[in-house]
């Protein structure tokens, strides 16, 4: 029989946290800080060609410094398309983190049952921050972002890190996020549950690992037994 559950992992990005569209934010500090003014489809390439680096160095940002560097580089990936470095203030300025609102109610029941909840990231070591800034942080247990580890899911170190955390075997444990391969595959893979957090229904679904499109729907799943 499965174990009763003890902690709930949770993905930050697509699960827990969001940001606003960052292009028009960008375009209001080019021209508040540079007095520049782009269009809006160069400044979605130019937000498109940061994402790009940032996606494919994002594992370098481990510590303050060296991911003070990492965002000097991913302010400096814009240039090619803005034509000048908007520097890293302007590109901070763009993106715009919140949580989603089921996030924090949900995080609330799970709690209140009970349950040890630890955030399980492919981040930067600004993980912490912007859980402090979007309210979520009082309410988990734990963090951990790939960076600061030098794992990221769907490697199996990061959940057995997380589960540390969580003072909870895998056995007793479920994560939940929005990516079929690193959040499902990932905690499958480790001896976790799994529970695939699809808000757009868009996703596919994996054979036997339930669906949800909300994060109000997880405190009712982790009483089944």
């Amino acid at each position: 029989m499965a174990q009763p559950t003890q902690a709930v992992l949770l993905d930050a990005l697509g699960t827990l946290l969001t940001f606003e569209p960052p292009a028009p934010h960008l375009r209001t500090e080019l021209a508040a800080r540079f007095d520049v003014h782009v269009s809006e489809q160069v400044a979605t390439a130019a937000i498109k060609a940061e994402i790009a680096y940032y996606r494919a160095h994002l594992h370098e940002g481990r510590d303050a410094a060296s991911l003070a560097d990492l965002r000097r580089r991913c302010a400096a990936a814009m240039e090619p398309v803005l034509g000048f470095d908007p520097g890293v203030e302007a590109l901070l300025a763009a993106l715009r983190f919140r949580a989603y609102p089921d996030a924090a109610p949900a995080l609330r029941a799970l709690r209140a049952d009970g349950r040890r909840l630890v955030v399980v990231s492919n981040w930067d070591a600004s993980l912490h921050e912007r859980l402090e800034e979007t309210g979520l942080a009082p309410l988990v247990d734990g963090a951990i972002a790939s960076a600061e580890l030098g794992h990221a899911k769907p490697d199996g170190a990061i959940f057995a890190h997380a589960l540390g955390l969580a003072g909870a075997p895998a056995g007793a444990a479920l994560h939940a996020g929005d990516s079929p391969d690193a959040d499902v595959e990932g905690a499958l893979a480790a001896g976790l549950r799994a529970v695939l957090v699809a808000s757009d229904g868009g996703a596919r679904t994996p054979a036997g690992v339930p669906v949800v499109s909300s994060l109000a729907e997880l405190p009712a799943l982790c009483r089944l037994p």
